[in-house]
């Protein structure tokens, strides 16, 4: 399974090389966060920065990983660090480049700057 995650993002970052702009996901709200959760549904939320470089090698796995099957029930919520500060204390969020994954409406885990696809992956899945 390693290989075929490895080869995905390779092949996205091959085709797309102007994804890095294009950022997954929706923009955050905490009106739109609140439905997902109560409705029981995994979400993402995504701190991230446009200079970023890290961002958009997490972007890049993101958008190969969250359209699979896998993960295609996840909502994604992205925040701009830089505009949308009380956001990012609220989440006690340090710097970009920062996953959260919610399940049932609570917060399961987070990551700050990793970009492996493999451990973004399991990320997800314990948002499932």
């Amino acid at each position: 399974m390693k290989l075929i995650t490895r080869l995905l993002v390779l092949a996205a970052a091959l085709l797309f090389p102007l994804f890095a702009q294009a950022w997954v996901g929706e923009p955050y709200t905490q009106a739109e966060l609140d439905t997902v959760n109560n409705a029981g549904k995994p979400a993402l939320v995504f701190i991230y920065a446009d200079w970023c470089p890290t961002c958009k090698a997490q972007e890049k796995v993101l958008s190969t990983l969250l359209p699979t099957n896998e993960f295609k029930g996840i909502t994604t919520l992205r925040v701009n660090f830089d505009k949308q500060k009380p956001v990012v204390k609220a989440f006690g969020a340090m710097y970009q480049s920062t996953l959260i994954v919610f399940k049932g409406g609570k917060e399961v885990a987070r990551v700050t700057g990793d970009t492996d696809p493999d451990h973004i992956a399991g990320l997800l899945r314990q948002a499932l």
